[in-house]
């Protein structure tokens, strides 16, 4: 039985991952820190660590010893990293170096996977972005993560590890925190339909973003762990589309015209960016035989179906 160690594994791919190897057969180990057991998939052990703590997640390596790490562990939401760049850099690419590192001192060829993000290309000059686009990131979460991955191609030249970093695109599900706009949105539907609320505000609608569904995502990195060499890999939808093709697709969902409950609040207006942030995932498609196989549809579908059921099972 091969055995998985997954940091993040009470957030969205975590808890995606966790579904896909246990349906594989994985012994999976979840590093947690102490208190939030109670989250952890059913069926999963679980090992102390903190990625602010580089002593526990050197040791969680060591005493666990898995074949495969899945480095999924990271700040995730881009504006807050504006509030703490120095923070967002430690939480990052540190982590990641003193992961990186134990594993150089575990025998027996352990695989690692570290997610990094289609952040990396920041204000990049063209679109769709495939993984020789030049990295420009135009935020602190972006640097940190570009420096993770340069971290993962050094280590790797160096040691010879099986190391790769998946450059994954948004990637959404019932499971994302409602601070992100697909569930912001979907749950808005959701409510609006039940009559719990009667608008939402959003920035703007003709921001792009190229989505898919986090299911998807995580089995792109357990097909590139099981690569004969490790490289890195664009995981992505391929498509940008807007925000308000979003939310056409989810009131959609639930029969509402969006024009009489959506109303833009300028102060939600974040600059644009001046190229798409679209992936081109075509190397994964040839190489790892990856593609997503939920649509972009069915995806906002299963949000808002997850978001009216959720929402009316709640006392009233």
């Amino acid at each position: 039985m091969p055995r998985a160690l997954i940091t993040g594994i009470t957030g969205q791919d975590g808890g995606y991952l966790t579904d896909l190897l246990q349906g594989k057969d994985y012994e999976v180990i979840g590093l947690v820190r102490p208190g939030s057991e109670a989250t952890v998939p059913v069926g999963t052990a679980t090992v102390h660590g903190d990625l602010a703590d580089p002593a526990s997640l050197r040791a969680a390596v060591l005493d666990t010893r898995p074949d495969e790490l899945y480095h999924l562990a990271a700040p995730t939401f881009v504006p807050t990293s504006w509030d703490d760049p120095a923070g967002t850099l430690a939480l990052v690419a540190g982590a990641t170096a003193t992961l990186l590192q134990a594993t150089c001192e575990v025998a027996g060829g352990m695989r690692v996977l570290v997610a990094c993000s289609g952040e990396i290309f920041g204000a990049a000059k063209v679109s769709p972005q495939t993984e020789d686009t030049p990295m420009r990131p135009r935020s602190p979460y972006g640097v940190a993560k570009l420096a993770a991955y340069g971290l993962v191609d050094t280590l790797r030249r160096k040691h010879r590890m099986h190391a790769s970093s998946a450059i994954a695109y948004n990637h959404e599900s019932p499971r994302r925190p409602e601070r992100f706009v697909p569930r912001k949105v979907s749950k808005a539907a959701a409510a609006i339909k039940l009559g719990l609320q009667d608008e939402v505000r959003l920035g703007d609608l003709d921001a792009v973003r190229d989505w898919c569904h986090a299911r998807d995502i995580v089995r792109g990195y357990w097909l590139m762990l099981q690569q004969d060499a490790p490289s890195d890999f664009i995981l992505a939808g391929g498509v940008g589309r807007t925000v308000g093709e979003l939310v056409d697709v989810a009131f959609g969902c639930v029969g509402l015209d969006p024009a009489d409950h959506v109303r833009v609040d300028p102060k939600l207006v974040r600059p644009s960016e001046r190229t798409p942030p679209v992936g081109d995932a075509s190397r994964a498609r040839e190489l790892l035989g990856w593609a997503p196989e939920t649509s972009f549809e069915a995806m906002i579908e299963e949000m808002v179906q997850a978001d009216l059921a959720a929402l009316a099972a709640l006392p009233r």
